[in-house]
């Protein structure tokens, strides 16, 4: 059972492309200390996001859920062990041995040492790069048949550009939140917006702390291309943003080139 998997090298291109909460997966000893059903965990993942990582020049897509370890937040706190770590989930039948949470935290470090060749290679092609961290976020917690939260706080697409380098980098994130703008599904344009619902996490906080060459941009997709509570997907809106996604990408790379 492959924990990742890596498509593309540095000579393809300079735009990675990341899924690290697309993943159901548990290995075999998480699993059977684990409380939550596959359901409940799905609807905390981020099923899909591995169709548009898959639309980069390299593209990484991450296959153990974030309930083994969260990528996206720093290894001391990668490893959920209490309920306040997940939303309030009871997640364990009994607190998981120190060997447990070990392999967890060393895949973790195996994860980032992966990343760190593939943009060490690409900083060594490329004159600048661009990481998309594709995520996304629940807008019905209150349950199936609720009320969806207020479009105001919550839009189609949040661009978390929190601990990013402005002055160096806000050209580029201002292209990309143009054009996707620019972009229609279910027939009306998307509601895109920066910093709303979430600033970026831990992931592209790293790289933009680690590589002066990568602008790491944090995409949150409002999940209104699936139901969040039956993990169905809507196939069209799924397509509409991949057509939206290629769309932007080539726009970044076209501004990349000026």
């Amino acid at each position: 059972m492959d924990i990742w998997t890596v498509r593309g090298e540095a000579d393809d291109g300079p735009v990675l492309a990341t899924a690290i909460h697309n993943g159901h997966e548990l290995r075999p000893e998480v699993r059977e200390l684990h409380l939550l059903d596959d359901a409940t965990r799905l609807r905390e993942e981020d099923p899909f996001t591995d169709t548009w990582a898959a639309l980069g020049d390299i593209s990484v897509i991450v296959h153990r859920s974030r309930f083994e370890m969260d990528l996206n937040r720093d290894l001391e706190h990668a490893i959920y062990l209490e309920p306040a770590d997940a939303w309030g989930l009871d997640l364990w039948k009994r607190s998981p041995p120190q060997e447990v949470v070990r392999t967890s935290r060393d895949q973790y470090r195996a994860y980032y040492e992966m990343v760190r060749g593939l943009l060490e290679a690409m900083s060594s092609r490329w004159e600048r790069i661009v990481i998309l961290d594709f995520h996304s976020y629940n807008h019905r917690r209150n349950g199936k048949h609720a009320s969806a939260e207020p479009q105001a706080q919550n839009p189609d697409i949040n661009v978390g550009t929190h601990d990013m380098d402005r002055p160096r980098w806000g050209y580029l994130v201002d292209a990309f939140i143009e054009e996707l703008s620019d972009c229609v599904m279910n027939g009306r344009r998307l509601d895109v917006r920066p910093n709303v619902k979430f600033l970026g996490r831990q992931f592209p906080r790293w790289v933009d702390g680690q590589f002066p060459r990568a602008c790491a941009i944090a995409i949150e997709v409002k999940k209104i291309f699936m139901d969040e509570w039956t993990g169905k997907p809507d196939r069209s809106a799924i397509g509409e943003l991949t057509e939206a996604f290629r769309k932007t990408i080539s726009r970044l790379k076209a501004e990349l080139t000026i």
